[in-house]
């Protein structure tokens, strides 16, 4: 996916589904995200995971790692909405799901509102990873619901890239193109 091209070294990407306004996938999200249907993670997590062992894909991951919330948005949502997307891939490509390493120390208004630049410039976004030495050469895959500009991604990526010799890969539940 060219979307990270020169941006960050990534080993591997791959999206479930397409996002695009008013479809399906955009309807299947925002229940997930909003309508507290955590559901719907394990759903996609199944079928895009049993498609992923199918294609040997990410046979070689040490770690399943999920794009945090901050905690403020988490304890007014209920959950993260990648939770049990991560921990059902978790299960069926067989790696440890690791949840609380990589955290949101910043928190920004939803996504969604927002246009592409404002989107990719911003660098509000922080994140924290709570152990610099528990991906030392180790492959992580980190997993997110949507990918747009991929500037969410790229943020967690560049923290995660403080460790050393760590391989990052990335799946998330669907891509949208850039709009």
């Amino acid at each position: 996916m060219s979307t990270f091209y020169g941006r960050i070294p990534v080993e591997k990407v791959r999206s479930f589904l397409y996002y695009q306004k008013d479809g399906i996938t955009q309807k299947l999200i925002h229940q997930l995200k909003y309508k507290n249907q955590p559901e719907i993670g394990v759903f996609i997590g199944e079928w895009f995971g049993s498609n992923l062992v199918d294609m040997n894909v990410f046979e070689d991951i040490d770690y399943i790692v999920p794009v945090p919330l901050h905690p403020k948005k988490q304890r007014k949502r209920g959950y993260n909405q990648v939770t049990l997307f991560g921990e059902t891939l978790s299960k069926i490509l067989d790696v440890e799901y690791k949840a609380n390493v990589l955290i949101r120390s910043s928190t920004t208004k939803t996504q969604t509102l927002k246009q592409r630049f404002e989107r990719f410039s911003d660098s509000n976004t922080k994140f924290k990873l709570a152990n610099t030495t528990i991906f030392e050469n180790k492959h992580v895959l980190l997993i997110d619901d949507v990918i747009t500009t991929g500037a969410t991604i790229e943020a967690c990526a560049n923290e995660l890239l403080k460790t050393k010799n760590i391989t990052i890969s990335v799946a998330t539940m669907a891509y949208t193109q850039k709009g």
